[in-house]
């Protein structure tokens, strides 16, 4: 079943798209180009100077939000997929689901609690940490 995404989402995800292509990198800044060489053209007037810096501000007003929105939406579908790797891994302290929804106090809780683990883990290896060691991968393990 397909569900229709809302306008602005799909507005929003294909203008991100086109936002963080080269070429448009590459216009925005033929733009300025053109805009800095037409500089003699209009004697370096207050107009011509108004024009760069009202662009500039309400592109850059626009894309905060815009950047705001694709991050939110990144953000959900990360901590969805993260909770759903906590719920479905045996053992795992089904405490951290949900995590961001906590405020800070909570959060430095379980911040301290890992900091003491990660310490112990860490005094408990050699000095030098020769007995660290990656799991190896199912592609490491075939050569």
């Amino acid at each position: 079943m397909k569900r229709r995404t809302p306008w602005f989402a799909r507005f929003s995800n294909r203008l991100s798209q086109v936002a963080g292509r080269a070429s448009t990198f590459a216009i925005a800044a033929f733009l300025v180009v053109v805009w800095g060489v037409s500089g003699p053209l209009f004697h370096f007037s207050d107009t011509w100077q108004l024009v760069i810096n009202t662009s500039t501000t309400i592109v850059t007003f626009l894309m905060v939000f815009l950047i705001q929105n694709t991050q939110n939406r990144d953000t959900a579908a990360m901590q969805i997929k993260l909770d759903e790797l906590i719920r479905a891994i045996d053992g795992t302290h089904r405490a951290l689901l949900d995590l961001e929804e906590l405020d800070e106090k909570h959060l430095e809780k379980f911040r301290a609690e890992y900091e003491r683990l990660a310490r112990e883990a860490r005094d408990a290896a050699s000095p030098d940490f020769d007995d660290v060691h990656l799991p190896a991968t199912e592609n490491e393990g075939a050569h």
